[in-house]
């Protein structure tokens, strides 16, 4: 904010909301890339601007989000977005009638990904968390990681291992996911409590 390289924010799922005052996830995430404290954190992108939207809704989980998702998509398109950085995905809701059978995750099909495709052949660079699911049950990727146009990022430790909590591939049908792999596990952010 010092440096007005925050160009603006939208809360898709609240917009009467203290934005700053949400879920800290999307602040550590981008403390990641826009960070920068000599000595303590550089991100990986200290000297971009950046627009914060919120789609995620962190009390619930239902499909709504994906469409929360969509309308961001839109609105980062409309303001001239180069890349679109996303940490979060979808196969399983409250109600699991919502749920996404492995067989979505083909690369089109949901309406996250679906989203997540038109904003490449708008131009965007989509880059997506291939997801946290390792150690649980569903293991694989989500959804919009599975996106044919979009990039899923794996994490890794410092000696380049994948962390345990990072999700696999391929997507359904056998495309390679995720894509590649950055620094994920012990990696140094900024959250509520400060630097970690």
């Amino acid at each position: 904010r010092t440096t007005k390289r925050i160009l603006g924010t939208r809360d898709f799922v609240d917009p009467k909301s203290d934005f700053y005052q949400q879920n800290s996830h999307g602040m550590s995430v981008l403390s990641c890339m826009g960070g920068n404290q000599p000595g303590k954190l550089i991100g990986t992108a200290p000297d971009a601007s950046y627009y914060l939207f919120r789609s995620e809704d962190v009390g619930s989980e239902y499909l709504i989000e994906e469409d929360n998702w969509v309308a961001a998509a839109e609105l980062a398109d409309s303001l001239g977005v180069n890349v679109i950085n996303s940490s979060l995905g979808y196969y399983s809701f409250d109600d699991s009638k919502m749920n996404h059978p492995f067989s979505d995750m083909n690369g089109k099909k949901t309406r996250v990904t679906k989203g997540a495709n038109m904003a490449f052949q708008k131009g965007i660079l989509v880059i997506c968390s291939a997801g946290n699911e390792a150690n649980n049950t569903w293991k694989r990727i989500i959804a919009p990681s599975d996106g044919e146009n979009v990039l899923a990022i794996a994490a890794v430790d410092k000696n380049g291992i994948r962390s345990s909590f990072s999700s696999v591939g391929p997507a359904f049908g056998g495309a390679v996911k995720p894509n590649v792999a950055a620094m994920g596990g012990s990696t140094y952010l900024v959250a509520g409590s400060g630097l970690l």
